[in-house]
């Protein structure tokens, strides 16, 4: 019988849209996995009774968890009551946070993008802030939402790659410029986690975890924007790729 081809898992968020609750995920993180990581992209629902971790597990060859527009609930690593108006999504929460303890202890490759990048952060002890730019000598790491997209995704600032990260080993590179589209950052970093890059304000901005058992980056921009147009973008996508098939050809 022909092996299956590999699969990547994408938690949704949860969403009303009108009177009827949807389960959704960015077209960009889809195209993102399916041409620049080569797998075939499978959104999982984010349940009120959620979906086992060991029934997700063995169902993908890797998982990447998206940005969003809501922000992971600060009941979960002891912060304030979020402002009114600020989005929250406690179904992902319930989903991603447990699965990203599973998936990483299991050695199954991981990519964590924007709100990925911080529930990767909450999941393993970390703490966070709720807005960055409010943070004395931290600059102010959002869009213009009145911008048209293409300026809103464009290069904000640089990051400073620290060496003995998994970003150093796949980008190469010292230093590149990333997009910036975010208000909650890295407070006090997961004790298990490496901060792999920072931005000029000293705003950690990508992370890895030393002696993982398997592929695992999470990076605060969003390298899944035009993807193709950005060598360290085309380098993190073709390594998460790489590892998600051989997850696969491992597979009984």
């Amino acid at each position: 019988m022909r092996h299956r081809p590999p699969i990547v898992g994408i938690p949704c968020d949860h969403r009303m849209l009108g009177s009827h609750p949807f389960h959704i995920a960015g077209e960009k993180y889809i195209a993102a996995v399916r041409e620049g990581a080569g797998a075939v992209p499978l959104l999982i629902p984010v349940l009120a009774n959620p979906i086992s971790t060991d029934e997700i597990l063995a169902s993908v060859d890797g998982l990447l968890f998206t940005g969003s527009p809501s922000n992971v609930s600060p009941k979960h690593y002891g912060g304030h009551a979020p402002r009114d108006g600020v989005l929250q999504d406690e179904h992902r929460d319930a989903t991603t946070l447990p699965l990203l303890e599973a998936a990483i202890a299991n050695g199954t490759p991981v990519i964590c993008l924007c709100r990925g990048f911080q529930e990767l952060n909450v999941a393993f002890g970390g703490t966070l802030f709720q807005h960055v730019q409010e943070v004395p000598g931290r600059s102010d790491h959002r869009e213009d939402k009145h911008a048209s997209l293409d300026v809103q995704y464009g290069p904000a600032h640089d990051v400073h790659v620290n060496a003995g990260g998994l970003l150093a080993k796949i980008a190469g590179e010292k230093s590149f410029q990333v997009n910036s589209l975010h208000s909650q950052g890295i407070d006090r970093i997961a004790p298990s986690l490496h901060a792999d890059a920072i931005a000029p304000d000293g705003t950690i901005e990508a992370v890895s975890m030393p002696g993982a058992k398997g592929f695992l980056l999470g990076v605060q921009w969003h390298p899944e924007w035009r993807w193709r147009e950005s060598e360290v973008s085309r380098k993190i996508f073709s390594a998460f790729g790489g590892a998600v098939r051989a997850q696969n050809k491992a597979a009984p």
